[in-house]
């Protein structure tokens, strides 16, 4: 959806780039007795562009509503918390089970990520399911994610926090609705 909305604004900004390109090149090749600059001005050089951009603001303001996270009742939550140089995983719904280094999630299934640090600042990071966000000592951010497909992903700690930073990784893995049931079973792979 954010791709969509990228390529709908990139669309919107090259209409009106060529847009006023033609006006301009119409401006200098338009014989010299034609003095009309107001309606010009007015209705070319401020009204389309305006139009346009309205039309393009309300659209992103339509899918930035659509992607908001909602409750909804399969949203699992998962609290991570950070520490130099690991991550640790508890599930509210297996309360005293946490993993370390690999986060279970189900796929197709939004998953509410409470991103926190025991130490210094880190981040949470997973490129193919989520932006980056940090985790931070004392306060607890929410980054939704959501796996398309059942598989493993590669998540990093991307913040610079000390040496050894490099090497601040974990694993998602994406469970089927088989899978995900057994995991909550107590079931790990």
């Amino acid at each position: 959806m954010i791709a969509q909305l990228w390529w709908v604004l990139l669309a919107g900004a090259t209409l009106i780039f060529l847009f006023v390109a033609g006006l301009i090149a119409w401006a200098w090749r338009r014989p010299s007795g034609e003095t009309d600059e107001r309606r010009f001005v007015i209705w070319l050089g401020l009204a389309f562009p305006m139009i346009v951009l309205a039309a393009l603001l309300a659209y992103g303001l339509i899918v930035g509503e659509r992607l908001l996270p909602r409750a909804t009742p399969d949203l699992v939550r998962v609290h991570a918390e950070a520490r130099q140089w690991d991550w640790r995983f508890r599930y509210d719904d297996l309360p005293g089970l946490e993993t370390d280094n690999v986060l279970h999630i189900p796929a197709d299934r939004p998953v509410d990520v409470a991103i926190t640090t025991a130490d210094v600042v880190h981040a949470f990071w997973v490129p193919r399911l989520a932006g980056k966000l940090d985790a931070v000592p004392g306060h607890v951010n929410v980054l939704r994610i959501e796996a398309d497909a059942p598989g493993r992903y590669e998540g990093l700690g991307s913040e610079f926090n000390g040496v050894g930073y490099r090497d601040h990784r974990f694993t998602v893995i994406a469970h089927d609705d088989a899978g995900w049931q057994a995991f909550l079973q107590g079931e790990t792979p």
